[in-house]
């Protein structure tokens, strides 16, 4: 049976609990967080990222974050906080709910970049 966008993303969203920026500096402090930028490269080379942030476009998550993939980075583990952002909190919220998918536990959706950075949140270009 299809599906369309609006259903996968409600999906994502009852499965992958967004948080604020003050939540998630708190868990960056606490440490063992990967943060991961799941925007385009344009994007990223026009605004910088989350300080400390992994840049891995959504079509490349998957293979990433797959200790058994050839292209697997070692950033990624499954007992790791994960926290995923985009532009607007769509494609994180859909990356979010792939990574559960492969058997990460704690992720959790920052949501836009821009608010983040807005909040005060570190970034760097």
């Amino acid at each position: 049976m299809a599906t369309s966008v609006k259903e996968m993303l409600e999906a994502a969203n009852a499965a992958v609990p967004r948080v604020t920026a003050a939540q998630a500096r708190d868990m960056m402090a606490k440490g063992d967080t990967l943060v991961v930028d799941v925007r385009d490269t344009p994007e990223v080379q026009t605004s910088g990222k989350v300080a400390g942030a992994v840049h891995v476009s959504r079509g490349m998550l998957e293979f990433r974050a797959d200790p058994q993939s050839p292209y697997h980075d070692k950033n990624f583990a499954t007992d790791k906080t994960v926290l995923v952002y985009c532009a607007s909190g769509g494609r994180s919220a859909l990356a979010g709910k792939t990574l559960k998918d492969l058997g990460y536990e704690r992720v959790y959706n920052l949501g836009a970049f821009k608010d983040w950075a807005e909040s005060g949140g570190a970034v760097e270009k």
